[in-house]
């Protein structure tokens, strides 16, 4: 991990920290413009994040990419422009060894973070920071344990998939909240945001993989009487691939 500022900004009830954590794996054409999105986003709040790389030894330059951002955001903070005050701890970075996992690298980030309010998003555009402000509202409205993003709500959906790759999902969604019983209308999707404390005790009782591994952690919160919000968002396939 490397932290840029050792003085780390702390929450309070009128301006909690939010904590992004990004798993990535070869991102270096996406990175910087997810940061960038980031900020732009929580400029709209009353509220502070941080983000967390947690990369599996991409094969490009991801984390140069990471550690140069690090370096320009600190020069920022620094400067009397105060563009970036709202981004409160700027960036760390964990370096791990090979791909260990999506649950794992969520772990690893949690480790590391800081904020009352853990948000999950993939690091690759498909996530659009955008949707963040109505995922904060809807948790502030609502008080609820988690929010999460649903292509399958009036309002979702998917851009860049085709027809059949579109029916497959939805079919495993419909198939899979029929068979576990739940409530949620996209079991498979990774773009959520979680109460720490809820997050923790989820993470510690999960053990699938992969796909399997989304669907099990919201299931396990609505049998452990979490309470979840959905916010529709539209998906879009990756943009850049290196």
């Amino acid at each position: 991990m490397t932290p840029v500022f050792n003085d780390m900004a702390s929450s309070s009830p009128a301006q909690p920290l939010y904590s992004i954590i990004l798993p990535t794996y070869n991102e270096v054409e996406n990175i910087a413009v997810v940061v960038w999105l980031l900020h732009s986003a929580f400029e709209t709040l009353d509220s502070k994040f941080e983000v967390i790389v947690v990369d599996d030894n991409s094969q490009d330059d991801t984390q140069a990419v990471v550690k140069g951002l690090q370096s320009w955001l600190q020069q920022q903070q620094k400067s009397s422009l105060k563009r970036f005050e709202n981004l409160a701890a700027a960036i760390k970075l964990i370096a791990r060894p090979g791909k260990m996992g999506l649950g794992s690298a969520y772990a690893s980030g949690l480790q590391q973070a800081e904020g009352e309010f853990v948000i999950l998003m993939d690091a690759d555009l498909s996530h659009h920071p955008k949707y963040l402000p109505q995922f904060i509202q809807r948790q502030r409205e609502t008080g609820c344990d988690i929010v999460t993003g649903t292509r399958y709500r009036y309002g979702g959906g998917v851009a860049g998939w085709g027809f059949t790759r579109k029916l497959v999902s939805r079919g495993a969604n419909l198939l899979a909240s029929a068979f576990l019983g739940a409530s949620m209308s996209d079991l498979t999707g990774s773009y959520r945001l979680y109460r720490r404390d809820c997050l923790v005790k989820l993470l510690a009782e999960t053990s699938s993989k992969g796909y399997a591994f989304q669907m099990e952690v919201i299931v396990r919160a609505q049998y452990s009487r979490h309470t979840v919000e959905e916010v529709p968002i539209v998906f879009v396939d990756r943009l850049y691939v290196s």
